[in-house]
């Protein structure tokens, strides 16, 4: 299998995460693209009409793309276990749908500063992806930290993809200000050595 990747995105993070998790990282080879919102690489156009990262070309030829389908998939074919069914199932969904959310918000950001042309930008719409992100930074510090606490799911790779790249692109934000519990936990996630291995690369 092969994965359009760029150490950049914390979507694709999430699948080599996973990967490592599993120990399958020599499973699936990493073809890194240079891509943005403004100009896709056709490469990645030509296996996901999209042209968003990450995708993954399995072997059959089928190319599934959206980071949640392809870690659904990665984790069904290989038995891992990250996705749990019994008590708690929708909890854990909801928990990794919400490390995303803050993802889509915050790259969102980082499109309209870094993509954008100074006079195109909108600072009121940068506040307002932060402020999505602020809000949802206290709920996961006030309701979530038992969930956070409990087993490995891909709930908790979400969250720790997203807080690391809140560290890589808004790091000014100071998002631990307030967050004590979920600073704290994500001291601890982020030393994992699938974390580790996955670091992007300098800002």
């Amino acid at each position: 299998m092969k994965l359009f990747h760029s150490p950049a995105s914390p979507y694709v993070r999430k699948v080599v995460v996973l990967l490592h998790e599993l120990d399958k990282t020599d499973a699936v080879l990493l073809e890194t693209v240079a891509t943005t919102a403004f100009a896709s690489d056709e490469g990645l156009k030509a296996a996901n009409p999209l042209g968003k990262l990450p995708a993954l070309q399995r072997d059959d030829g089928v190319t599934l793309y959206d980071s949640r389908v392809i870690t659904g998939y990665l984790d069904a074919h290989f038995g891992g276990g990250m996705y749990p069914q019994g008590a708690g199932r929708w909890e854990n969904l909801t928990l990794e749908a919400t490390g995303d959310g803050i993802m889509d918000a915050s790259v969102s950001m980082s499109y309209e500063k870094r993509l954008r042309p100074e006079n195109e930008q909108s600072d009121g719409w940068v506040e307002a992806q932060w402020g999505k992100v602020s809000r949802t930074l206290d709920v996961l510090n006030a309701r979530w930290m038992s969930h956070l606490s409990g087993p490995l799911s891909m709930a908790h790779i979400s969250v720790g993809c997203a807080l690391s790249y809140l560290d890589f692109r808004h790091d000014a934000r100071n998002w631990r200000d307030g967050n004590d519990a979920l600073a704290a936990w994500h001291k601890e996630f982020d030393s994992r050595a699938s974390m580790q291995a996955t670091q992007p690369p300098a800002a």
